[in-house]
């Protein structure tokens, strides 16, 4: 007889409330309600478009028949244009994989070094991804806590208090998603500080750096110190608008006898998976080396749309919002007593404004609070505002 299939445990606690809160705004739309989608930080649904050049360069390299498998670690010229631009950044690499997104290099760098029972610190509120990765690795997302009243830095003291010796490495998102917090030098040194002491890795996602909203200078970590372990995590995905092109990498750093057998370790994973998108690969040196005229572009509509959020947001009884620095991300608080998730959920079915619940990123702060996404154009912003601001006023007000 067969018998009924059972996942394994190691799935049991995987939740990515980024897309896991679509399920509810799908049941609104089954009833022919509107939707305003403020969850899903993708630029090329609303009125950001991928490069042309990047488009053309990916192109050519299928005409010219890439499209066999490339080396696991990535096709040279793509490897040399990171180099050259880490090293503008104030990295030394040690070594360079290409990868299937930013994700799979996370992936692959905590696949690496962690064991069952063994914790990574990972910034709370922070990108889902690592606690979902961590729970499949049977290893334990230990947060520590980002300070709203400060916006939204690293709290550096509690994070040393989440350290114990089964502590083997520290998550730092920057610019941070889902705050928009772009962090100063002086928190960056203090992490580091705190890696050396205890030995741990730095893991450092810059997925956003391009993307910095106010005058403050984004700081890649890794640069402050060439000897500590760390990984840096880029990709096509955000500054360059080509998220479906699935590119990423993972820039290894630090001395190289205390860092080639954990790199090895990350190139059999490589390896393994054999190559990231051969030809999408050849986007890589035109988007780092090339014309990036579309970042500033896109910086001047985001910095538009961002103080057009935090201004309306700020207008609404019962909600607060810190003004976000980088990214497209605000992080506001909800100033009323409510469970956020069913907040969110009660939301999207009266007023069909989507949006992820704030503890979907985390459970500190244990106050309430939403992520919005203010990638669309104004008006779409301002119907979305208006739509919450009657929402508070009818329910709270």
């Amino acid at each position: 007889m067969l018998r009924k299939i059972i996942p394994s445990e190691r799935t049991e606690h995987i939740e990515y409330a980024i897309r896991d809160i679509v399920i509810e705004a799908e049941k609104r739309k089954a009833k022919g309600g509107d939707l305003f989608y403020l969850n899903i930080g993708d630029p090329v649904l609303f009125d950001f478009h991928t490069p042309e050049h990047l488009i053309e360069a990916a192109y050519e390299a299928m005409k010219q028949d890439h499209t066999g498998y490339s080396a696991s670690e990535g096709v040279p010229e793509a490897v040399e244009a990171i180099r050259a631009e880490a090293e503008r950044n104030g990295i030394k690499p040690h070594e360079i994989l290409i990868t299937t997104g930013a994700s799979e290099a996370i992936d692959f760098a905590l696949s690496a070094l962690v064991n069952q029972a063994e914790n990574v610190l990972v910034p709370s509120p922070g990108y889902p991804l690592y606690n979902a990765l961590l729970s499949r690795l049977i290893g334990e997302p230990r947060p520590y806590r980002l300070d709203e009243d400060k916006n939204w830095e690293p709290d550096v003291d509690h994070m040393a208090s989440q350290i114990d010796q089964k502590t083997k490495a520290i998550v730092v998102i920057n610019p941070n998603n889902p705050t928009g917090a772009v962090y100063s030098e002086e928190t960056l040194r203090g992490i580091v500080e705190l890696a050396r002491e205890h030995n741990l890795v730095i893991f450092s996602d810059e997925i956003y750096d391009k993307l910095i909203l106010n005058s403050q200078e984004h700081i890649s970590i890794a640069s402050l110190d060439p000897e500590l372990p760390m990984v840096t995590f880029n990709g096509l995905s955000k500054s360059y608008l080509a998220p479906g092109f699935r590119i990423g990498w993972a820039i290894v750093s630090g001395l190289p006898e205390l860092v080639e057998d954990y790199t090895e370790a990350m190139r059999k994973l490589a390896r393994a998976r054999l190559c990231a998108n051969h030809p999408k690969q050849f986007a890589i040196p035109p988007a780092l080396n090339g014309n990036n005229s579309h970042i500033k572009a896109a910086v001047g509509k985001l910095r538009k749309r961002r103080d057009l959020t935090v201004e309306r947001l700020n207008r609404i009884p019962g909600i607060s919002c810190q003004k976000p620095s980088g990214a497209f991300y605000a992080f506001p608080r909800i100033t009323v007593d409510v469970d956020d998730k069913e907040f969110v959920k009660d939301l999207i079915r009266e007023t069909g404004v989507v949006v992820v619940h704030g503890s979907g990123f985390g459970n500190l702060p244990p106050t309430p609070h939403f992520r919005v996404v203010f990638l669309p154009p104004e008006e779409i912003l301002n119907e979305a505002y208006d739509r919450v601001e009657a929402y508070m006023r009818r329910r709270f007000g």
